[in-house]
């Protein structure tokens, strides 16, 4: 399920249109019309912000464009499309996330978003993603209420 190389981490990613998981649920499409790509080699990216992948795919995914955005490269500012909505499934969790596009020749990445969505953190010195140690490795959200509201 997860492979690591020298200085990344690699995993295998299920991301699915989720408007055609909506029309799945309502029984306007079949299970076979959800378009969906498996990804062997996706990379974890703590630089990147959302899950980015290629314009390719993304058209492949049938993915709408939400907007313009401007990124920070190492080439310099660029503006880059923002589509979605994506379900991202890493190691059995998953999360609905928008996509940012990037160049055909780039892997697909996982950003800081989806990696605190999926509540997954890098182990550095294993070279791979394990569940948050603040939360006993078990996937959980953070919740916190102000002090003086009583509503809940």
């Amino acid at each position: 399920m997860e492979a690591a190389t020298v200085g990344r981490i690699l995993v295998s990613a299920k991301i699915e249109n989720n408007y055609d998981l909506e029309n799945l649920a309502r029984g306007l499409v079949s299970n076979e019309e959800v378009r969906r790509i498996e990804v062997e080699d996706t990379r974890i990216d703590t630089g990147a912000t959302y899950l980015a992948m290629s314009k390719h795919m993304i058209d492949q995914l049938g993915f709408r464009k939400l907007r313009t955005s401007l990124a920070k490269t190492a080439a310099g500012t660029a503006s880059f499309g923002v589509y979605g909505p994506a379900r991202l499934t890493v190691q059995g969790r998953e999360c609905i996330i928008e996509v940012s596009e990037l160049a055909d020749d780039c892997p697909v990445l996982v950003g800081v978003i989806p990696l605190e969505l999926l509540d997954f953190v890098v182990d550095p010195q294993g070279q791979r993603l394990i569940g948050n140690p603040d939360h006993g490795g078990e996937w959980m959200i953070d919740m916190y209420l102000h002090a003086v509201d009583k509503s809940f």
